[in-house]
């Protein structure tokens, strides 16, 4: 699995990422089951609200080599700040829309 990590750019300065780099080197959570090894292809931020230029950096992601891509739990689950991204949905649709539906997509990490 070679997974693009899109992360939310409001948390960045209080997240390092490192949780959701561990679940992925791990397998656990998101990535429990996971039988092939699991090689991080990039970590980018959406590009701040309302979260548009995940769309391209979700593309370029694809274009390197990544078959995932995973939303940072801070996205979906709204951690650490404690609320989800409003724009959370239309970001994932836009994403698949741009790439397809044969990469995968991860809600979550952790």
């Amino acid at each position: 699995m070679k997974v693009g990590l899109i992360r939310c750019m409001q948390t960045e300065d209080m997240c390092p990422a490192t949780t959701c780099l561990k679940v992925m080197k791990d397998k656990k959570l998101a990535f429990e089951g996971v039988e092939d090894d699991v090689e991080i292809i990039a970590v980018s931020t959406c590009g701040g609200c309302p979260g548009k230029k995940a769309v391209t950096r979700a593309a370029e992601m694809v274009k390197r080599g990544a078959d995932t891509i995973a939303f940072a739990s801070c996205i979906f689950r709204g951690t650490p700040i404690g609320f989800p991204c409003p724009h959370a949905q239309v970001m994932k649709d836009a994403i698949i829309k741009k790439i397809g539906d044969t990469i995968r997509i991860i809600d979550y990490t952790h």
